[in-house]
């Protein structure tokens, strides 16, 4: 049997998980209500309880209820999401870099939700989005878990997430290049670039549901995950049963990434940078880190919402492109440290 994978440390030592939790509980209801305010039109924090009771005037109203609030649920949903399954697959892997945007399961998401506009199947029911997103998200899992294996390398995991990442962009430019209406392709293009712009609660009532149950499958796998640090003949010596354990991570992966990229685009890296930065925090345990990794999403996610409304005078800059340029820095960061680890 190949040794684990390579895990990257440093010297925080672990807090109490209480604390952390309620810690980041609390930096997730601010920065709610600070979303719900921030944009053109200002919005105290009176109005926005006011709104949300219905006492106050129409136009906050609808601005609150129509545009912000669905906005920062998505926020909090999506980024619990990607930093949820981006903690579980690493777990699942023994591999600090694994992340559902890095190794191809967010495009795959993406490309299963284009073919979804492309031949016209949102418009027939509208459940066919987040049904494409799924399928495609849980493609890309199966294809990264059979090329990379239970133990693989960081280069493998990379490698095989680079090719199966460059197909799906491959086949969602060649849906992009052959759409018949240029104004869809031109619309598809942009939510490609990730986005909680515009988003209404009807994308909140398609998603939640599925992410939801995409989180109870995962956040139940915590001891398993756990188990797996020790190597697979521990686990099943523990009672595991690792084909339960991988199939049940590779569906609660595809169903939370596939219903959040489908309502969202691609927002790449939050799963990512968020389990790294945490791991020290939780004793470097696989349970202890899927619902901190889940708060710090959301958390994460939010706080670069805000931002992207006050970085540009003009368009909004697009989530996906902020969480990019935060993302692409840090896995050079994280090549970096591996490589000394490796020395």
């Amino acid at each position: 049997m190949t040794s684990p994978s390579i895990a990257l440390k440093d010297e925080r030592r672990p807090v109490s998980f209480a604390v952390l939790a309620t810690a980041l509980t609390l930096c997730i209801v601010l920065l709610f209500f600070i979303s719900m305010a921030a944009g053109p039109v200002s919005v105290s924090f009176l109005q926005i309880l006011a709104s949300l009771k219905g006492e106050d005037q129409a136009l906050v109203t609808i601005i609150i209820e129509q545009i912000r609030l669905p906005r920062a649920i998505l926020a909090v949903t999506v980024g619990a999401t990607l930093g949820l399954a981006g903690a579980a697959l690493q777990g699942l892997l023994r591999n600090p870099l694994a992340e559902p945007g890095l190794i191809g399961v967010s495009g795959c998401a993406a490309l299963g939700s284009v073919i979804m506009f492309y031949t016209g199947a949102t418009a027939v029911f509208a459940l066919a989005l987040p049904l494409g997103g799924i399928a495609g998200a849980l493609i890309a899992v199966a294809a990264i878990y059979g090329l990379a294996g239970r133990e693989s390398s960081i280069l493998t995991l990379v490698l095989a997430g680079v090719a199966v990442n460059a197909f799906a962009g491959a086949l969602t430019t060649l849906a992009l290049s052959l759409s018949p209406n240029p104004y869809a392709a031109f619309e598809i293009f942009f939510w490609l670039l990730g986005s909680l712009a515009d988003r209404s609660l009807t994308h909140v009532y398609l998603s939640l549901p599925l992410m939801a149950i995409g989180w109870i499958l995962l956040l139940t796998m915590g001891r398993a995950l756990d188990a797996l640090t020790l190597g697979e003949d521990t686990a099943r010596s523990l009672g595991f049963n690792l084909g339960r354990v991988q199939a049940q991570v590779i569906i609660g992966t595809a169903l939370a990434v596939g219903a959040a990229v489908a309502v969202s685009g691609v927002i790449g890296f939050v799963g990512l940078v968020v389990p790294h930065l945490l791991r020290p925090l939780v004793g470097y345990q696989p349970g202890r880190l899927l619902p901190i990794s889940a708060l710090g999403g959301a958390l994460l996610t939010l706080a670069a919402d805000i931002a992207v409304r006050y970085v540009m005078n003009g368009p909004e800059l697009k989530l996906g492109v902020l969480t990019a340029l935060i993302g692409a820095p840090f896995f050079l960061y994280l090549v970096l440290q591996t490589r000394k680890a490796l020395r």
